[in-house]
């Protein structure tokens, strides 16, 4: 199934630039049906040799149909990501795409941050957090560029707008695991 996900993204995304991109996806959703299905996806653009992040959209619930899902999140990683200007015809050539599709996220109860390190398993993970109506999430990947309990959290904190050491408000936290598929 990995491949046929990484083939509706990258469909999406040249479609999306301009470039045709031959797919029937009639006949994918009669050979996959479980395509169908709700589910939940992330789908990531990176660009170059050193793979530098070009867009990354995604949903955290399943509330559409699968196929759909990687469709649309295809098409925003490329053209909404607002830290990104849009993708163009001319770069297309040069990105990969990775498609992770998400298990339902799960509230992980902790007493404290300690307890919190012990139950949070890195590079398995996704972590959702929310606290006072802001909320981020890092897939599991993330991992690998900040490795460390600390490292991690703080960023999490920061991309929801959150100081540094919100942790010490005890926000909740959801956990996840992702099927990751890269070119």
């Amino acid at each position: 199934m990995g491949d046929i996900y990484l083939k509706l993204a990258r469909a999406a995304i040249a479609q999306s630039v301009g470039i045709p991109y031959d797919i029937d996806l009639d006949k994918l959703l009669a050979e996959y049906p479980a395509l169908k299905e709700l589910g939940s996806s992330f789908v990531t653009i990176t660009k170059g040799k050193e793979h530098s992040l070009r867009g990354c959209i995604g949903s955290l619930e399943a509330y559409r149909p699968l196929y759909e899902d990687i469709i649309l999140n295809a098409r925003s990683a490329a053209l909404h990501d607002p830290r990104f200007q849009a993708l163009d015809e001319l770069e297309y050539g040069d990105i990969k795409v990775e498609v992770s599709i998400l298990s339902k996220p799960k509230i992980l109860n902790y007493s404290d941050i300690d307890d919190l390190k012990n139950k949070i398993k890195p590079n398995i993970d996704g972590i959702v957090l929310k606290l006072d109506g802001y909320q981020a999430t890092f897939l599991p990947q993330v991992w690998e560029q900040l490795p460390t309990f600390d490292l991690f959290f703080a960023h999490l904190c920061q991309k929801a707008g959150l100081g540094q050491d919100c942790l010490k408000y005890h926000p909740e936290i959801f956990t996840y695991n992702v099927e990751k598929y890269s070119e």
